[in-house]
């Protein structure tokens, strides 16, 4: 159930007893995806990480490492759309949120066209790359983004981040979803087409390994494109919240070579409304040496949560108590 957490986080707050009335406590509800996803189990490590209820250890002795007196609980959600909203309504104090998605939040842009701008979005952290794929049918000819025109290339479902993403990319490429055979499709579903020679293309957005595009590999021969080249470059000065990346040789089977292509962040957000000194605290609670540890052993995308990529493809600005962080710690100017 999505409030377990919370629930739990009160049950706390209720056996520290009267003791802990000295210390004042708060509450800090971060919204993550659904309980199948990598946002909430990481979602989870950091509400663990950033917690130090009254009456704790102190971090020198073993004990939590984070904000004095908070207790931070991972709340399941719809994911990036929905948390930015929650966030906005002040129905959650951060969330997770795809860079993408935040920026278009922040600026009234791309997925918000015609929405009032959520202009006091601010970043706290970039967590880990969400890799852009592009997987095409070995056979479909095709080498490179520009091969896709006349190609049947699904783009993702309306409403999502992967599909402005991916006009983004076939803007770069002098192409239009009028110059290919576009499908609106999430990406087990163009797989299935793919699989049965309806399908020639399709972009996903994701951590790898995706688990749709591994099972697909295993049973046909598919070919991760690149994304990237003199057109990538322009894109990345065009786009902050793109990032440059890269598919690992092995990734899918098949794919002997490391393949270039662009990423967008997993990011923890929050409003700022919420105040500099706790944002501070928080963010410093993060890239504590003894957290590193702990994320690193908690989930695999964990590992990738590091203080040298906290500041990379931020594109909308950083929380005031973030960014007095990033600085001390030499990461921004």
């Amino acid at each position: 159930m999505k409030f377990t957490s919370l629930f739990a986080a009160f049950a706390v707050a209720a056996t520290l007893g009267q003791g802990a009335a000295a210390q004042e406590m708060s509450f800090f509800r971060i919204g993550t995806g659904g309980t199948a996803g990598t946002y909430y189990p990481i979602g989870g490590l950091i509400a663990n990480a950033i917690s130090n209820p009254p009456g704790s250890r102190a971090c020198e002795d073993g004990g939590s490492c984070g904000v004095p007196g908070l207790v931070a609980t991972a709340v399941a959600s719809n994911g990036s759309v929905g948390n930015v909203n929650a966030i906005n309504g002040g129905a959650m104090e951060a969330g997770f949120s795809q860079s993408d998605v935040a920026y278009w939040a922040q600026t009234g842009t791309g997925l918000w066209e015609g929405q009032p701008a959520v202009d006091k979005l601010r970043l706290i952290a970039n967590l880990y790359p969400e890799s852009i794929h592009l997987v095409a049918r070995a056979d479909a000819g095709i080498e490179t983004v520009a091969d896709l025109a006349g190609k049947r290339v699904s783009l993702d479902e309306p409403g999502s981040g992967t599909l402005v993403d991916a006009k983004i990319i076939l803007e770069a490429y002098g192409l239009s979803e009028a110059d290919i055979t576009p499908e609106y499709l999430k990406p087990d579903q163009a797989a299935d087409r793919m699989r049965d020679g309806a399908m020639d293309a399709f972009f996903f957005v994701g951590g790898f390994p995706a688990g749709a595009i591994a099972e697909l590999a295993s049973q046909h021969d598919v070919k991760m494109v690149p994304i990237t080249g003199p057109e990538v470059d322009k894109l990345l000065e065009t786009y902050n919240f793109f990032a440059a990346d890269n598919l690992p040789a092995g990734t899918y089977e098949g794919q002997e070579a490391d393949v270039a292509t662009i990423s967008v962040g997993a990011q923890l957000v929050t409003s700022a409304d919420q105040p500099e000194e706790l944002i501070y605290g928080i963010t410093k609670a993060l890239y504590n040496e003894n957290t590193q540890k702990l994320f690193a052993a908690g989930h695999a995308k964990g590992k990738q949560i590091t203080l040298d990529s906290a500041t990379a493809g931020a594109g909308i600005p950083f929380h005031p108590g973030a960014e007095r962080f990033y600085k001390e710690a030499g990461k921004l100017q």
